[in-house]
């Protein structure tokens, strides 16, 4: 198991730390992406080699945030740093060679599988751009308005645009904080949260036309074959903004998006209301997340996958049902 670390003593591991490989997981949302950015740009300014690597591209709406990429020909990784990095098996495989020695490990995931050497986790921050918020400064480091821009991307994103249960009074102090910093809010708000390409737009409309009700209305499902992914022209990162789309239906407290990956799993995203565990929803099936928000990946068809996933829910509900008969 992992060694859990303070504030103080990642930035002592990072300040010693040299040639740092830092690691997002695959399909890249805007919290992996953005905080790995700006710990990125962080490092360098103290004059450090470090760079940024993913399985997955890196979705092309991020190229505001100058991301560092990594090449085998730039150097020999000295430090393996996973951020916002759950468990291993998020890396994905291209990712191998150095997921299996990952050295340090930035998470928000109170699901964190502890596969690092040494972890600074703090389940209680809304993302770990709001973890990184904190400690860049420990570093010595002035948060520019560029390291600002990746922060709040992460921060927002993770949160919903602050709509989301997990944030907190601490989020908001951090994203004023950012704001005075540099973010450029007016511009970065409009393209993370308004604007959608036509792929996106073409399978969001796929996507609802397959919705299903389960549990009187309790559950709403909706599931994507990699077919119609890749009819559509959506990126993986586009992806990532249809997992609220059951769960915005009134009456339903919980939300699943399925969609099959070219090898021919299931990635499932699961969404719900306060009291409602996603987590023990997900980590019954291998994965994990937050109270309301949580994934997993299944091997199988979509079919023997959604099966799986309902008896879950079904599971989450009688434990919600014996708990108010106790009450």
């Amino acid at each position: 198991m992992t060694d859990r670390l303070q504030p103080e003593e990642m930035v002592s591991r990072l300040l010693n730390a040299e040639d740092i490989l830092l690691l997002c997981h695959k399909n890249p949302d805007g919290d992996t992406t953005g905080s790995a950015a700006a710990l990125c740009h962080a490092l360098r300014a103290l004059g450090k080699q470090a760079a940024v690597f993913c399985a997955d591209p890196i979705p092309s709406m991020y190229s505001y945030m100058q991301i560092p990429m990594y090449t085998p020909d730039q150097f020999t990784p000295g430090c393996v740093l996973a951020i916002d990095v759950a468990s291993i098996q998020l890396f994905g495989d291209r990712a191998r060679p150095w997921s299996e020695r990952v050295d340090l490990c930035i998470d928000h995931h109170g699901s964190n599988a502890g596969y690092a050497g040494e972890t600074l986790l703090d389940d209680s921050a809304a993302a770990t751009a709001e973890i990184l918020a904190d400690l860049i400064p420990l570093l010595g480091i002035e948060i520019t308005p560029l390291i600002a821009d990746c922060l709040y991307t992460g921060l927002s994103t993770d949160t919903g645009c602050f709509k989301f249960a997990n944030t907190t009074a601490r989020t908001h102090r951090t994203a004023a904080r950012l704001m005075e910093l540099g973010a450029r809010v007016e511009d970065l708000n409009p393209l993370l949260f308004e604007n959608k390409s036509r792929a996106l737009m073409e399978i969001e409309r796929m996507a609802l036309a397959g919705l299903e009700y389960f549990f009187d209305g309790r559950c709403a499902v909706i599931c994507l074959t990699k077919e119609q992914i890749a009819s559509s022209g959506v990126t993986p990162g586009e992806l990532e903004g249809i997992t609220s789309l059951p769960r915005m239906i009134e009456g339903v407290q919980v939300g699943i998006t399925m969609r099959q990956l070219p090898a021919g799993s299931c990635k499932i995203s699961v969404r719900t209301i306060k009291g409602v565990d996603a987590c023990a929803i997900a980590r019954r099936l291998g994965g994990g997340g937050h109270n309301q928000a949580a994934g997993c990946e299944l091997e199988g068809n979509l079919e023997n996958a959604k099966q799986a996933v309902l008896d879950e829910v079904e599971k989450e509900f009688r434990r919600m049902a014996a708990a108010q008969e106790e009450e």
